[in-house]
């Protein structure tokens, strides 16, 4: 079995910056694709960043220039450093893993409230 563990949200002010993290562990022998996900009460569930097995990053455009995402290919991680936050940056982060083949496995949420 696969295992996702996220870690990183909190309170922030508006401007400041937070840095998820979401390392993969147990019965996972290759992975190609992460990303990063994020939803608030009464909205879908929206895509904010992807980052391939080669490195190649893509960016929801509200996040673009304050937001970069990053991995550890031998720590099985996928990071997301947030800057310049905004309230709208408000949601639950969720982790997203593609491995073993045609399988996506998710992390268990972390609350990130932007506020002053």
């Amino acid at each position: 079995q696969v295992r996702l563990v996220e870690s990183g949200g909190g309170l922030v002010q508006p401007g400041g910056s937070l840095r998820l993290s979401c390392a993969a562990s147990g019965s996972i022998f290759s992975i190609n694709d992460m990303g990063w996900y994020r939803q608030t009460p009464g909205k879908q569930r929206e895509l904010v960043a992807t980052i391939t097995t080669g490195g190649r990053t893509n960016y929801v455009d509200s996040v673009k220039g304050r937001f970069t995402i990053s991995r550890d290919n031998a720590k099985n991680t996928v990071y997301l450093q947030m800057n310049s936050l905004k309230p709208e940056d408000t949601a639950v982060y969720y982790c997203n893993v593609k491995g073993n083949g045609i399988y996506s496995y998710w992390g268990q949420g972390t609350q990130v409230t932007v506020s002053s």
